[in-house]
């Protein structure tokens, strides 16, 4: 393969305000993950100490090898919300004894951990991943169980729906869990304080075990329940203490001493699995790119109707810069071709521009060629949709954009998605969004994400509210318009950043453009603890 070269001018004006406009994102993000790591603030990080327990963050930096990284999913979830940045919940992939495991842990400075709607939704992500890439699971418990104080001065109503909505969310936890132990993925449960309600069965329906003497309760109700149920006035350690649930109850497995002996057993328990990945490791050579990944700070502009040509992306992040591109001449406006990344061997789909009908074909036979060789593919998103219009339809971009639907729906060999710009309507189904099983999807700062761009959505509410009046014989309110369609645009602007979306859990993590490289190698590693399988069911055909 030959070495992507660089059209960019690192020196023009327009390069460096990309650069400025993205390091201020980029800044904006850094302030809020530390946010999220000071958990629910100085002073519950302070009482957790004064009680000789250790925040989740060193709890899990202690379970992970030494020097290995840490992947965490979703880490700005809630942000923007009546919840903490970070939503009570650190989620994540990590190596535990040479194992590759989702790991989750409840933050107890964060409303004693409890569940609520926005890491309801991470922990189903949690799941989830372990499901589709075969990685053992493992949960550092401490909950309250469900949320239910509420925000000061909320909507009573709003505050039920919410409670009904994560109840179901998190309920779905104790089916999942038990699905990944019947698919002989290993559970592990690791309980370092009062775990109660939904928090119990998370122990419940584990494989292993660990509970922490002294700090450990586990009940489905605790005293203050047993109280209103029964009358009983019941003592926690007797209820649902470490020592009670390890030798008399059966619950737990393994009684630990204090938080570190836990931690050290979680170690040997792991390490006794005996995992083994189902798919192949690195095949190729992992050198670093040829042009500099630093670069990639200023290639996207902040007013994403800019060009970019995203080869100078895919150039900055594969290895050795080489890129084996498939059907240049032929339907320029997506990008196809291979490569690897830290020696995974990966097909690439990018956009430079909206779809039309010869790109679309393209993107399916190459998609296919991918599942018809075991090799993963990576969508570089930067579309603003199928394009529309008369001439179009009537050269078949509906049908031919339902083909390149269909053959990203039907593949099997992992998705990868990362959204550097726009991601608009149907060319986020193209592209594999969220809703196609993509196995990881990552955003840029510059990211947008929604059914159409915010002006466009207003103008064709305006075209219908204007046919609507003409059809009913009255006088079209131009005022009135120009005032929604303000509205329509602020609020379609404030929703479709990224930031927002990232906070809504729907994607994998907001990243830095210059991690992009060792982000997908970290997730690539992870699909790969599954076997590597493409479509079998239809053959390789030329539209």
């Amino acid at each position: 393969m030959q070495a992507l070269r660089s059209n960019v001018d690192v020196r023009s004006e327009q390069f460096r305000k990309n650069r400025d406009d993205i390091l201020e994102q980029i800044e904006q993000v850094n302030g809020l993950l530390e946010q999220v790591s000071g958990g629910g603030g100085p002073e519950a990080m302070s009482r957790l100490r004064r009680r000789g327990k250790l925040p989740v963050r060193e709890r899990v930096a202690n379970a992970l090898d030494r020097d290995s990284p840490f992947l965490e999913i979703s880490p700005l979830a809630a942000w923007n919300s009546y919840y903490t940045v970070g939503s009570g919940f650190v989620l994540g992939i990590g190596v535990i004894s040479g194992t590759e495991c989702v790991i989750l842990g409840h933050d107890p400075s964060v409303r004693a951990g409890a569940f609520n709607e926005f890491n309801s939704k991470k922990l189903m992500r949690g799941l989830e991943i372990a499901r589709v890439n075969r990685l053992p699971y493992v949960q550092f418990v401490e909950s309250a169980g469900a949320d239910l104080r509420g925000n000061t001065g909320d909507d009573p109503d709003a505050q039920t729906k919410r409670t009904i909505g994560h109840f179901g969310e998190s309920g779905r936890l104790f089916y999942e869990i038990s699905e990944l132990s019947k698919m002989r993925i290993p559970t592990v449960s690791i309980v370092f304080g009062a775990s109660t309600a939904g928090g119990a069965y998370q122990p419940g329906m584990s494989d292993y075990n660990i509970f922490v003497r002294n700090q450990a309760m586990v009940s489905l109700g605790g005293p203050p329940l047993v109280k209103m149920a029964t009358g009983e006035d019941a003592e926690p350690e007797s209820l649902g203490g470490a020592d009670m649930h390890c030798r008399v109850s059966g619950l737990g497995d393994y009684l630990a001493q204090d938080e570190m002996d836990g931690i050290r057993l979680l170690r040997d328990v792991v390490h006794h699995l005996n995992w083994r990945k189902e798919g192949p490791g690195p095949s190729l050579p992992s050198d670093d790119p040829v042009l500099d990944p630093e670069e990639l700070l200023g290639l996207v502009s902040r007013d994403l109707r800019s060009p970019l040509d995203i080869r100078e992306v895919i150039g900055r992040v594969v290895d050795g810069s080489r890129f084996e591109e498939f059907k240049p001449l032929y339907g320029p406006t997506i990008v196809c071709g291979w490569s690897s990344i830290h020696g995974y061997p990966v097909g690439i789909l990018g956009n430079n521009g909206a779809l039309f009908s010869e790109s679309a074909e393209k993107a399916t036979q190459f998609i296919q060629l991918c599942n018809q060789i075991d090799v993963p593919l990576l969508f570089l998103h930067n579309i603003t949709g199928y394009i529309v219009g008369t001439d179009y339809e009537q050269g078949g971009i509906t049908k031919n954009g339902s083909k390149m639907i269909n053959a990203v729906a039907n593949s099997t060999v992992p998705h990868l998605s990362v959204i550097v710009g726009a991601s608009y309507g149907a060319g986020n189904y193209g592209m594999s969004g969220r809703a196609y099983g993509t196995r990881f999807t990552y955003i840029w700062p510059t990211a947008k994400i929604a059914v159409m761009g915010p002006e466009q959505m207003a103008g064709v509410m305006t075209i219908v509210t204007r046919r609507a009046a003409q059809r009913r014989g009255i006088e079209f309110d131009e005022e009135a318009d120009r005032k929604r369609a303000a509205g329509v645009i602020h609020w379609a602007e404030k929703r479709s950043l990224g930031l927002y979306a990232t906070s809504r859990v729907s994607d994998d993590g907001m990243i830095d453009p210059r991690d992009t490289r060792t982000v997908l190698g970290l997730s690539l590693s992870a699909c790969h603890s599954r076997a590597v399988e493409g479509a079998k069911g239809y053959a390789v055909f030329r539209m």
